[in-house]
């Protein structure tokens, strides 16, 4: 392949933010805002991988399902995946094309219907944690979700009862095949959405949907090692990583090489809660081959110059 791969994820919120209706009109707008991020990649010479999260979009659809249930048959969460990958994927990747097309770059933008294969045996399904959906306010009402449909629901601090899932982790990415395909002819392909439509294989080795949420997070990192990208862009809330962060003492940091990052996290400098998940990503997708990881946030992404924006993990 001529261009090098550049794997990127985005949070459901990205298209549906905090305080936001999730009207039309808005997710629109966001997506608008996400292809000139995306265009700016585009640009700068890699072939780009987009995966997306889909947590409010998904719990909408539930919502719609839930009020209008004596009325329309409710569809499985596995189905309702693949909803929101059709919908967000449409939405991204109109507007992209229309981005490339008034910046007079003519690549092809795919979204791609992406399956995962689970462990049936993976240890979530014994313990589902994964909240979905809306809340049921009463335990009456929660009692008679579970004992009709066979849900597992628990109480939500205080705030009522939600149906959970499992979060088991991703295994096998079915469309794998298609993604590096259409990547090589050119295109900007879309996939992954929501972490992929949770699916298992029965003992004949036929795929069979299930309701689980599979982590973006760990489908996007389990992508980019398997479609070999050079680069990994992980979107937080500032716009470098920085070094004693909050402290008199803070730095920004534009580059450093995987082993210093490595140093830096055992040092206590990248908290669990915060960006520590985000190094050891980083630190793994280095070791699993790839060159660079680039953290940043979507809007520096989407003003700055790709070459200088962000902080850059890179191999020693």
């Amino acid at each position: 392949m001529s261009k090098k791969i550049a794997l990127i994820a985005i949070g459901g919120n990205a298209l549906l933010k905090e305080k936001e209706r999730g009207l039309q009109e808005e997710q629109l707008e966001n997506a608008r805002q996400c292809a000139e991020m995306f265009g700016n990649v585009i640009k700068a010479g890699f072939a780009l991988c987009v995966v997306h999260g889909n947590g409010p979009q998904v719990g909408n659809i539930l919502l719609q399902q839930e009020e209008g249930a004596n009325r329309v048959p409710p569809y499985t969460l596995d189905i309702c995946d693949a909803m929101t990958q059709g919908s967000m994927g449409y939405m991204l990747e109109s507007l992209l094309l229309n981005r490339l097309r008034y910046t007079g770059l003519a690549t092809p933008v795919t979204t791609v219907l992406t399956e995962v294969v689970v462990d049936k045996d993976d240890p979530g399904f014994r313990n589902p944690t994964k909240p979905v959906g809306a809340r049921s306010t009463g335990s009456f009402r929660a009692l008679e979700l579970m004992k009709d449909k066979g849900w597992t629901m628990k109480e939500d601090s205080g705030r009522g009862w939600r149906k959970v899932v499992p979060s088991p982790k991703p295994v096998e990415i079915i469309q794998l095949d298609a993604v590096r395909l259409l990547l090589e002819a050119g295109h900007c392909v879309i996939a992954g959405g929501g972490g992929g439509i949770p699916v298992i294989r029965d003992a004949s080795g036929f795929l069979v949907g299930v309701e689980a949420v599979i982590d973006k997070d760990r489908l996007s990192a389990l992508l980019a090692e398997q479609l070999k990208a050079d680069t990994y862009v992980i979107l937080t809330g500032v716009p470098k990583v920085a070094l004693d962060f909050g402290r008199p003492t803070q730095r920004w940091v534009d580059r450093m090489t995987a082993s210093e990052a490595a140093r830096h996290l055992a040092e206590g400098q990248f908290p669990p809660g915060s960006m520590g998940p985000k190094i050891e990503s980083a630190l793994a997708f280095i070791r699993s081959g790839g060159s660079e990881v680039l953290i940043t946030t979507p809007e520096a992404l989407e003003r700055e110059d790709y070459a200088t924006v962000g902080t850059r993990i890179v191999r020693d």
